[in-house]
């Protein structure tokens, strides 16, 4: 499949990938290990055909990767494409998707793979296959001193050169897929409606996990 340069050129369904804590965004590459059998089974489809995968959270948070079909889905995720991959000895997969669009779930196809497939709509999402749009509307020195503030408390080692080097839709991306937050908050940056919204979400949650820990401390 070629990279689409509109919504109505997407799929009408696709492959889903349910996975409790782990975000993709739009022009952002995750790596994934693929190991359990449904999932090389839903790779090697995706690889016969557009290469097409949904990443999406279970609704309630558990284990990592749920079994079953009655599992609850979020509503939305992201559609990523396979852009890499690589398979071991032991069959296992090591897959990149490269994040297109984000996607709200619609009714599960009914099949007989271990597998499930979902229809997708892209509607509004339009802008996420644009590759930069909404930086100028972010306070790109503000969201690197909260940023700066933040590494400093959870003692992560950044490259602040190569921080000034990177774009600011890279960054608060980057920032958002990295950040070692809970599903929820995950999810609320997936549906950040633009970029300035998810540079600020990313503010926010930061700040409240500070003062959680200085509030804790504090008490003891």
């Amino acid at each position: 499949m070629h990279k689409a340069a509109r919504i109505e050129e997407l799929p009408d369904s696709a492959p889903v990938f349910p996975l409790n804590g782990a975000l993709l965004l739009p022009h952002t590459n995750r790596p994934l290990n693929v190991f359990e059998p449904r999932y090389i089974d839903m790779v090697d489809a995706a690889l016969g055909a557009e290469r097409l995968i949904v990443l999406v959270q279970p609704l309630e948070a558990g284990e990592e990767s749920p079994e079953g079909k009655d599992v609850v889905l979020r509503d939305i995720g992201c559609l990523g494409r396979i852009v890499h991959f690589e398979e071991n000895s032991e069959g296992r997969y090591l897959i990149v998707l490269e994040g297109l669009c984000r996607v709200r779930l619609g009714e599960e196809e009914l099949n007989d793979s271990a597998f499930r497939r979902f229809a997708i709509d892209a509607t509004g999402y339009d802008a996420d296959l644009e590759p930069i749009q909404g930086e100028e509307a972010v306070d790109r020195d503000r969201f690197i001193q909260a940023l700066r503030t933040y590494a400093d408390f959870a003692g992560f080692d950044i490259d602040w050169d190569e921080v000034a080097e990177t774009g600011t839709a890279d960054l608060i991306n980057l920032s958002a897929m990295l950040a070692p937050f809970g599903p929820p908050e995950r999810q609320l940056l997936l549906e950040s409606p633009t970029l300035k919204a998810r540079a600020e979400a990313l503010m926010a949650i930061a700040e409240v996990e500070m003062v959680r820990a200085h509030a804790g401390h504090t008490l003891q």
